[in-house]
């Protein structure tokens, strides 16, 4: 146990998985994990029972814990060298004695006729010679002259206190306070912002910190990894609007009108975001997710109406009359798939995973249809007139 706590001090996360010893970088290990770093040990624990406090104050915070460790009292055998030489009896004999007193050993196997596999048969004391300091002392060893000397005269107790468990994390020492978020605060994004106004520290939410002169504290947990999910659905969603910009470019020769088009697609959040306070929902990863989807479909409205425009210009028709009659003709197969979308989502509607999902795609697909027939050929008019 010595060996391991001192290697604790000195080898980083990984190193202690490999060992056997937790390893307390996992990120999610409860909605909210808030490692805090000081300079020395009793500054880190000071802020850490502040940050707990803050924690336990917090409507909407619960199961809050915190990776503290109190003082475990423990008992040691030191075997007195000089005492043992005496008798004839080597400390290793006296460690090994107690380890087959308290631990035990195998002595074998038994094959019994009606067992389907063998019987290991181990040595130990029972519970009720082995549980105190006192029983312990009247175990009976065999000095080299034969007789049988007690463990009490050879060895003595010692009082300490266990060593505690040492976190670490980037070889930087941490403090974990944990806890959950319950109720209608369902994002920790929401008790994060209410509880950052009550700490005095230095508070980091996407860096590491670096040196650890430096107070420092990190929201990590389930934070983290929402803002992971948005942030790389942000990457996701700007290279597939630069993508359709592209495809479009190619289809109608002209660096204006792919502008033009993608206007719808900020016209769904007009319907997007009214209709998640209306179902009293958050703005998840789903929905981010339907937002993103929704981008092709409404792009595709656009298309026909612009396309149509064109072809009727074509026929001789002046730029009023083919814009008015772009909304008139398209109207029907627009509508029947803003529809289809709001249909097939009803499905999932009521799922508590992708419900974000299904508003996103219902609400997104009314409301840019429904301004897409009126401003997207408004634009297109006024940038084609002049």
């Amino acid at each position: 146990q010595s060996i391991v706590h001192s290697m604790v001090e000195y080898i980083d996360g990984s190193v202690l998985a490999q060992l056997g010893v937790a390893d307390m970088g996992v990120p999610i290990l409860y909605a909210l994990t808030y490692p805090e770093r000081r300079p020395t040990p009793a500054a880190r624990l000071d802020l850490a029972r502040r940050v707990k406090e803050v924690f336990l104050g917090t409507p909407g915070v619960v199961d809050v814990d915190w990776m503290v460790e109190d003082p475990q009292p423990k008992q040691v055998l030191a075997v007195d060298r000089e005492k043992a030489a005496l008798h004839g009896v080597a400390p290793a004999q006296v460690a090994q004695t107690l380890r087959l007193a308290l631990a035990g050993a195998g002595a074998g196997r038994l094959h019994g006729s009606g067992e389907a596999e063998p019987v290991e048969i181990r040595l130990q004391l029972p519970r009720a010679e082995r549980s105190s300091v006192a029983d312990l002392g009247g175990l009976r060893l065999a000095s080299r002259s034969g007789a049988l000397v007690p463990l009490g005269e050879l060895a003595r107790v010692e009082e300490t206190t266990a060593p505690v468990t040492l976190h670490r994390k980037n070889l930087q020492p941490v403090i974990y306070v944990t806890a959950d978020v319950a109720g209608a605060a369902e994002s920790p994004v929401y008790a994060i912002l209410d509880m950052a106004g009550s700490l005095d520290a230095v508070q980091l939410y996407r860096q590491q910190p670096g040196a650890d002169a430096v107070p420092a504290v990190k929201w990590d947990g389930e934070w983290h990894i929402t803002y992971e999910v948005f942030r790389d659905l942000g990457i996701a969603f700007g290279l597939v609007m630069i993508l359709i910009y592209f495809l479009i470019i190619g289809w109608f020769k002209s660096f204006t009108v792919p502008v033009v088009m993608m206007i719808a697609i900020p016209l769904a959040l007009v319907g997007v975001l009214p209709a998640h306070w209306l179902f009293g929902a958050f703005f998840t990863a789903t929905s981010m997710i339907g937002f993103i989807a929704l981008a092709g479909i409404m792009v595709r409205n656009s298309v026909l109406l612009i396309d149509f425009v064109n072809l009727a210009r074509s026929q001789g028709l002046p730029l009023d009359e083919a814009v008015l009659q772009a909304g008139a003709v398209r109207f029907r197969p627009i509508l029947l798939t803003a529809g289809t979308v709001v249909v097939g989502a009803v499905v999932i509607l009521f799922d508590p995973i992708f419900q974000g999902l299904a508003i996103s795609l219902m609400s997104g697909a009314v409301a840019s249809t429904v301004l897409t027939l009126v401003v997207v050929p408004l634009v297109h008019f006024m940038m084609e007139r002049r």
